[in-house]
């Protein structure tokens, strides 16, 4: 009889370790994307481009003035540049994502009409993306990537020591958000954060180049 009970008791535990290990599963990081991708995207961004104009305009103007408004000019049109496009690359996301679960409805209920308003579950509305938050934490991001060349900028005079102190800046500013994206989607730190500094780098290089062989030929 104990040998029995003792049996069926191991057969329960070897039936409760399926339940227990699907309880404490790992946290799905794939949930993430959504904000991640626009936040490290708008970020990166909005450090790059408005560091590569500051950079660009002073290889042929030494006006701190010059260079901080445009900077600032490349804030606010990125920054919303970046709203727009994210919010309309979202929505048409979530257009096409509510028409399949209306198509895979009208599967399910063998019926050739679905109403457009159809309820979603909560399930549902959590997997779906929302155009709105992409939008915001884009536009954020931007701001705060685009913010940090503008200080590093405004209050050195000198011309060649604001140029490094820029480069400076926004170099670490981009180590450190490719680390940060890199632990919040648990991808490999030192990859991720190298591949976005020489990302950096090399756009910086090239419009500062560029424009200073432009600006040094008479056009």
């Amino acid at each position: 009889m104990a040998s029995n009970q003792s049996k069926f008791s191991g057969g329960d535990l070897e039936q409760q370790t399926p339940q227990l290990d699907l309880e404490t599963k790992d946290f799905d990081y794939s949930k993430r994307s959504q904000w991640l991708r626009a936040a490290v995207l708008g970020a990166n961004d909005g450090l790059v481009s408005t560091a590569s104009l500051m950079m660009g305009i002073g290889a042929v103007k030494q006006d701190i003035k010059v260079m901080i408004l445009t900077g600032f000019a490349g804030l606010v049109a990125g920054a919303c540049s970046m709203a727009i496009g994210e919010f309309v690359s979202v929505y048409s996301q979530l257009d096409i994502e509510l028409a399949q679960i209306k198509r895979e409805k009208m599967k399910k209920e063998n019926s050739a009409v679905v109403v457009a308003t159809t309820a979603l579950d909560d399930d549902e509305k959590d997997d779906l993306p929302n155009p709105l938050q992409a939008a915001a934490a884009s536009a954020l991001a931007f701001s705060v990537g685009a913010i940090v060349p503008l200080l590093a900028a405004s209050f050195i005079k000198d011309y060649r020591v604001r140029l490094w102190a820029v480069v400076a800046a926004v170099s670490l500013a981009l180590a450190v958000f490719g680390w940060l994206g890199a632990v919040l989607g648990k991808a490999p730190t030192v990859k991720s954060a190298a591949r976005v500094l020489v990302g950096g780098w090399l756009a910086m290089a090239i419009t500062f180049g560029l424009t200073k062989l432009i600006g040094s030929s008479g056009l």
